[in-house]
């Protein structure tokens, strides 16, 4: 693997610096009312901020606020509305809570804002190639995870096509590593995401899990999102709120491989997976 060197000891994000030496918990907070898992369950305000207090409770390490659905189909929402879902309850739990926010979304203009918000880091399913999103990021003290994704949410799942998965996911992650830094931001805040279902089909996405060590071998902290995705009801037969143990056989693999965050649904159940990770790799 090109590009080696060691992982960050620590992510810098905001206000915050995560110790490295475990994987971390990202609970899912979706403000939406189409995701694929979730979506209309926590649409309002009241509901997402009730609901993302309940994660921490649960051990969430960091909370993901997303307001326009990146599912497979998925119809783009308006800046005015992702605005108005994601910035009062970004506002509201950064004078709430004491774990990172995090902001999923690819638009300039709500990493900005929701930064400005209280948001920590930007969680940018596109890599932060939209006109205008180095910017944003290089000039605030956020971390930010930059994702891998074939083609775009409407299309991305119709065929996508690869010669060598592996090779080619790890090329465009250090790509956008190489342009981020170049831009001022420093590798401690920076997060890689091969992107599970992000143009995948299922034979890529379980050689991307197999393969991950060699992720890893990029020297970036690696987020893993694999939480009911559809490779996993591939596997299992079953639909989204049947992946729950297969989520968390996927996450404990993914942690003994090197991933040091992991998105999820399910907060209790993978923390405490990973608690047996973390004794078993620490030796208690």
């Amino acid at each position: 693997m090109q590009f080696e060197r060691p992982i960050p000891s620590q992510f810098h994000c905001g206000k915050y610096q995560l110790d490295l030496s475990r994987a971390h918990v990202m609970g899912i907070v979706n403000v939406t009312p189409d995701s694929f898992s979730d979506g209309g369950r926590f649409a309002s305000t009241n509901l997402a901020i009730e609901y993302a207090h309940r994660l921490i409770e649960e051990g969430a390490d960091i909370l993901d606020i997303g307001g326009e659905s990146t599912r497979p189909g998925a119809i783009p929402v308006s800046l005015e509305e992702e605005l108005d879902r994601v910035i009062p309850v970004i506002q509201a739990l950064s004078k709430q809570t004491s774990v990172p926010l995090s902001i999923d979304t690819y638009k300039p203009e709500v990493m900005r804002l929701a930064i400005t918000a209280g948001a920590d880091i930007v969680n940018d399913v596109r890599a932060l190639q939209e006109d205008g999103a180095l910017e944003v990021v290089a000039k605030s003290h956020a971390g930010v995870c930059l994702m891998h994704m074939q083609g775009n949410p409407q299309t991305m799942q119709i065929d996508p096509q690869y010669d060598d998965v592996i090779k080619e996911v790890s090329q465009f992650l250090i790509e956008r590593l190489k342009i981020a830094e170049q831009a001022g931001i420093n590798k401690e805040r920076i997060l890689l995401d091969p992107g599970f279902g992000f143009g995948k089909r299922t034979a890529h996405n379980v050689a991307l899990i197999q393969n991950l060590d060699k992720l890893a071998a990029i020297g970036q902290p690696l987020l893993v999102g694999l939480s009911r995705k559809s490779v996993l009801g591939a596997i299992t037969g079953g639909d989204e709120q049947q992946r729950v143990h297969a989520g968390l056989a996927a996450a404990v693999i993914s942690a003994m491989k090197g991933a040091k965050i992991l998105r999820v649904h399910d907060v209790k159940a993978t923390v405490d997976a990973l608690k047996v990770v973390s004794a078993i790799q620490n030796n208690i």
